[in-house]
């Protein structure tokens, strides 16, 4: 079996922490139903504009659970243009 995690610094679009957990929210439980992953707000919690998200999956092929996050980290630039992945961390636990 192969952990794999990745952590996403993102820039959000709101000012204030409603703005900010809604849109946290929304890409946790889509992230979590497209991918099979699971996922927490792991830093900056009380940050109006920025978060960091965590995503770990476990799996039996290490390319093919390394290339799930990279696909999860495309996905969210695609269906989130209003956000900016300013950098990522995709490693082997």
């Amino acid at each position: 079996m192969f952990v794999f995690s990745a952590r996403f610094h993102i820039f959000l679009p709101t000012d204030s922490l409603k703005g900010k957990r809604g849109i946290v929210k929304s890409i946790i439980a889509r992230a979590r139903q497209n991918f099979n992953v699971a996922a927490a707000e792991v830093d900056l919690q009380d940050v109006h504009g920025e978060t960091v998200i965590a995503f770990v999956t476990v799996g039996e092929n290490r390319s093919r659970v390394r290339h799930l996050l990279e696909r999860l980290e495309e996905w969210i630039a695609e269906e989130r243009p209003d956000v900016e992945i300013v950098a990522s961390l995709i490693e082997e636990c």
